[in-house]
């Protein structure tokens, strides 16, 4: 896997969404990732999810999950410059 700069995000609303899979939701609230799809995006066991939905209507739509290092790293790219434009004020 290539290493990216700190100001380079995993994602963006430009790039390409592909429909991965169909999942069911069992009578425990859980679902399955297929093997394939977990090895295609590097998750292993003990991996940690941020949860983002979106709203339409007032009702959740979509629900997309953001490994936490990835998520972290979004966060410290956007509150990062703030942070110093304010420092500098």
């Amino acid at each position: 896997m290539s290493k990216r700069s700190p100001k380079e995000t995993c994602c963006s609303f430009e790039q390409e969404c592909c429909l991965e899979s169909l999942v069911a939701v069992d009578g425990r609230g859980q679902m399955v990732l297929s093997k394939e799809l977990r090895k295609k995006a590097g998750i292993n066991p003990g991996d940690k999810f941020a949860v983002a939905t979106w709203k339409k209507d007032g009702r959740v739509c979509c629900i997309t999950l953001i490994k936490t290092d990835e998520f972290s790293g979004m966060v410290k790219n956007i509150l990062g410059p703030l942070v110093q434009k304010l420092s500098t004020k």
